[in-house]
């Protein structure tokens, strides 16, 4: 099967919308909409503020499939124009930061390995911290295997031996690994570890299962559950954005197609929180969620205030 990278929906129409909600404490003011949570979105202002930093997720936020998603090259070229940071941050843990670099820069968005976060590099340093010393058994594809043997920890196959199992987004999934991973935890007390919470992946054809749907069947036949689940929006990966943003969490951004992930991460961090709508969430899920962006645009091209008119609005934090 072909890597379920990045690919463009149907881009949706209409304008940029914003919910109707009290700023959050140390963030900069932004004007809402008039409508209710219970409602349709309603029509707003676009996003009046250029922040100092912006954490952009990539899948279904600034490519989908093999194709970047209308104006994000441009965007992002704008932002680092005003003298923005810029960090991507995903929960695809199929690719290095290295390949994630590269294949940006393929698609004309420059970028260094150290501007992309991924659950693998969050991965290593909670086992190294958490479990020095204990061998792991994954649920996974081989760069996870890769990674973990790079950083000195030991990958065994053996469930005895064991003392973590690692679940994480896994197009090879099966029964096998399934046994293995059971008698690791049920039969020798290891650990669970997830490298992140998606139940699917975004591709341009609907999507494929991801880290949830393997973990959830780990957790089914053990009975236990995961003692950590790294990638957005734990902890974890939310310390691990800010050390590589160096800006003040008040003064940035999250950028991201999912609730559950980007939208709950930049409110644990007091950031603001921007939804886009080109990738794993419409419209319609948003009322209903418990995490309520503070902005929701069509696509990364909204993102930005439209200077042309004569600079920035009330509200800038430049």
């Amino acid at each position: 099967m072909s890597e379920p990278e990045d690919r463009p929906v149907s881009e949706p129409e209409g304008p940029c919308v914003a919910w109707t909600e009290e700023p959050k404490r140390g963030t900069s003011a932004r004007r809402r909409g008039k409508g209710t949570h219970q409602g349709a979105p309603q029509a707003s202002e676009p996003i009046n503020t250029v922040f100092r930093g912006y954490a952009l997720d990539l899948d279904g936020t600034v490519y989908l499939g093999g194709a970047l998603l209308p104006g994000a090259a441009e965007t992002i070229a704008r932002i680092r124009g005003q003298g923005s940071r810029v960090v991507f941050l995903t929960n695809n843990p199929l690719r290095s930061p290295d390949s994630y670099a590269q294949r940006l820069a393929s698609l004309g968005i420059p970028a260094a390995p150290g501007d992309v976060v991924t659950p693998l590099g969050v991965l290593t340093a909670y086992l190294t911290e958490r479990h020095p010393g204990l061998a792991v058994l994954t649920v996974a594809e081989p760069l996870v295997d890769q990674t973990l043997a790079a950083a000195g920890i030991k990958v065994t196959a053996e469930p005895a031996a064991a003392g973590v199992v690692v679940v994480s987004f896994d197009r090879t999934f099966s029964y096998a690994k399934l046994l293995s991973a059971y008698r690791a935890v049920r039969h020798f007390g290891a650990r669970i570890v997830a490298t992140n919470p998606d139940p699917f992946c975004p591709t341009p054809d609907g999507g494929l299962p991801d880290c949830a749907a393997m973990l959830a069947a780990v957790e089914a036949c053990t009975g236990a559950r995961a003692e950590a689940v790294l990638g957005k929006p734990s902890e974890h990966m939310a310390a691990e954005l800010l050390l590589r943003l160096a800006v003040p969490a008040r003064e940035a951004a999250v950028v991201g197609d999912r609730l559950s992930t980007d939208v709950a991460l930049a409110r644990s961090l007091g950031m603001t929180s921007v939804l886009v709508l080109s990738g794993a969430t419409t419209a319609g899920e948003v009322p209903g969620s418990p995490q309520r962006p503070d902005y929701v645009i069509d696509g990364i091209a909204a993102l930005l205030p439209d200077f042309r008119s004569g600079g920035p609005t009330e509200g800038s934090s430049w």
